[in-house]
């Protein structure tokens, strides 16, 4: 089975700066696009930063030079460093992938999620 782990949310003054972290675990051959998602309260799940294998880059408008997603393809690690934090940035961060990997004689290519790390910027 494959998993992804955030880690690195919490509570930060707004100007402040969070570093998010993905593990990936199970046995992978591969990872396609990974990417981070939010979503905040009373609204829906939005994209904030991908970055595919290809490593090119593509942010939400609202992040654009205050974000910056890595990529660790050696360890199949995504980070996401949130610089500048502002209250609307409140939200659950969810770290998402597109992975192929092995069952057995199986080989399985799905999206799969993290389970979601609170960050919350006080004005």
């Amino acid at each position: 089975q494959v998993q992804l782990v955030e880690s690195g949310g919490g509570l930060v003054q707004a100007g402040g700066s969070l570093r998010l972290s993905c593990a990936t675990s199970g046995s992978i051959f591969s990872i396609n696009a990974m990417g981070w998602y939010r979503q905040g309260p009373g609204k829906q799940r939005e994209l904030v930063a991908a970055i595919p294998s290809s490593g090119l880059t593509n942010y939400a408008d609202s992040v654009k030079g205050r974000f910056t997603i890595y990529r660790d393809n050696a360890k199949n690690t995504v980070s996401l460093q949130m610089n500048s934090l502002k209250p609307e940035d409140t939200a659950v961060y969810y770290c998402n992938a597109r992975i192929t990997w092995h069952q057995g004689m199986r080989v399985i290519t799905n999206d799969y999620w993290g389970q979601g790390t609170q960050v919350t910027v006080s004005s």
